[in-house]
Order: C-alpha cells, then sequence, then structure tokens
C-alpha cells in the first residue's frame, strides 16, 4: 500500500516556512471592516482580512449602491523580499502591482504597468496610509507620460465599520 500525507517531503526540498516573518504584517494597518467615503460621502464597503494561515490579505470591495464589486489578492515573496498585488473587478479589468515605496508613517505604494488592448499602456499606482483614529487614506493615481505626471482617479477614507480581531 502506497500513501502519502499532506506534510510529506516527497520532493526533497526544505518545507516551505510559515509566514511569521514581521515583513507579512507590512499591511496588518489596514486589516479591517470599513466603510469608504469620498468626499464625505459613502464610496463603499471594504473587508480587508489575513488568509491562508495569514501568508496573504484579501480584499472584498462593495460599491456602495451595489453596481460593482471587486477582490484583491495581496501577497508577500520572501524569495524577493516584495509585496505584490492583484486586483479584479466583476466587470473585468486587471491589475497587478508591486511595493515600490514604504513611508515613516507607515504609509505604503503599490504600481503596476497596466496594458491597454491597442497595445499601449498607462501607470497606475496605490498609495495606503494609515491615519490617527484608525482610519486609512487610499489615493489610486494614474500617469500616461511615463511617471511625469499623475493623476489623481480616487481619494478615499477608510473608516472602520465595527472592530476586527487582528
Amino acid at each position: 500500500m502506497f500513501t502519502l500525507s499532506s506534510t510529506s517531503n516527497v520532493s526533497g526540498q526544505s518545507p516551505i516556512p510559515g509566514c511569521h516573518d514581521p515583513a507579512y504584517g507590512k499591511l496588518d494597518f489596514w486589516i479591517g471592516h470599513w466603510d469608504v467615503y469620498v468626499d464625505g460621502k459613502l464610496d463603499g464597503t471594504d473587508v480587508v482580512e489575513k488568509i491562508l494561515k495569514d501568508c496573504a490579505l484579501v480584499e472584498n470591495w462593495r460599491e456602495a449602491d451595489g453596481s460593482g464589486e471587486g477582490k484583491s489578492l495581496f501577497y508577500y515573496v520572501a524569495a524577493t523580499k516584495s509585496w505584490k498585488q492583484v486586483w479584479v473587478t466583476d466587470a473585468g479589468p486587471l491589475k497587478e502591482k508591486q511595493l515600490i515605496a514604504e513611508f515613516p508613517d507607515g504609509g505604503v505604494r503599490f504600481q503596476g504597468e497596466i496594458p491597454h488592448a491597442d497595445g499601449k499602456s498607462h501607470l497606475d499606482r496605490t498609495t495606503l496610509t494609515p491615519l490617527p483614529g484608525g482610519k486609512v487614506h487610499q489615493v489610486i493615481e494614474i500617469s500616461r507620460d511615463g511617471g511625469k505626471s499623475w493623476q489623481v482617479t480616487y481619494d478615499g477614507q477608510y473608516v472602520a465599520a465595527h472592530a476586527v480581531r487582528r
């Protein structure tokens, strides 16, 4: 009789370590159930939570009027010491970004190049900044000139909808 245990190491490689390195906590300030406001008006709700034994975060966005939703997967690549993001909406668009900056206030910036069907592309970046009182500020910007100038396409403030254990 031949059986394999899911914990056995058949390939001879070292077991994969858990996700306990402090780097996996880089986005912990964003974990929670959020109401998101733009210019003082509720724009949507967002639930950001750790998944896969704390190895990744999933973001679950829903428009306030119910017109759409999106999901992000944020994950840390230990081998390259880099954070990555994949964002998909129910309308089809996909964004892939990576962490390019960390700020003294604990904020982070993800950036990626978004391809267009016509062969062109633009840069897209998201900056998340923790604010006093447990709030988070999110700014999304695009650049069509290789990063020389940036246009704000989204400026939202995250306010805790209710407490979530971390």
